[in-house]
């Protein structure tokens, strides 16, 4: 397999949505990655590119992202690279979509509490806990979903997305 995987530190930019499905559930939300650079002209950081990237998180993984993560938060995605396509009124559309393997806060710009589900005894060998693989089916209804609702880019400014402290920052990073 040819799968690009990749890890992208971002904010949350609209809320998740939970969507139960036949054989499974899907949380989605959207996220963006705003570049930093240094400036050496202008003595300061600046903003550099903004990466938009659609997630999908997939059965547990996607219940605990529902519970757990909100509109501003910055997170950490891991997981694969693909482009999602659509027809619009507009033409032909498409975006970039990571389906997540891993979703969490990224404990650079604040904590959190972290809280393990209790899981049921197995037996017989079995993964009791486990949801089955969302089916083909499953995620073209997911897809049909979210194409059928209005994907808005975030209209704030990028200061809201990515807060730098300044006194503690340098173009260099820290020697250890």
């Amino acid at each position: 397999m040819n799968d690009t995987e990749l890890t992208v530190v971002g904010n949350v930019v609209d809320s998740p949505r939970r969507v139960r499905l036949e054989n499974s559930a899907v949380t989605n939300f959207r996220m963006a990655s705003t570049a930093r650079r240094y400036d050496s002209g202008k003595q300061e950081f600046v903003d550099a590119g903004t990466l938009w990237v659609d997630v999908e998180a997939w059965g547990e993984l996607g219940g605990n992202v529902a519970r757990s993560i909100s509109k501003g938060d910055p997170v950490i995605v891991r997981g694969t690279l693909t482009t999602r396509s659509w027809e619009s009124e507009a033409g032909r559309r498409s975006t970039p979509q990571i389906r997540a393997t891993a979703v969490g806060p990224n404990l650079a710009r604040g904590w959190s509490d972290f809280h393990r589900p209790a899981r049921p005894a197995q037996g017989n060998g079995q993964d009791v806990g486990r949801e089955p693989e969302p089916t083909p089916e499953d995620e073209q209804r997911a897809r049909d979903l979210i194409d059928a609702s209005t994907s808005e880019d975030y209209d704030g400014d990028s200061q809201s997305l990515y807060e730098l402290d300044s006194e503690n920052s340098s173009p260099e990073p820290a020697r250890v």
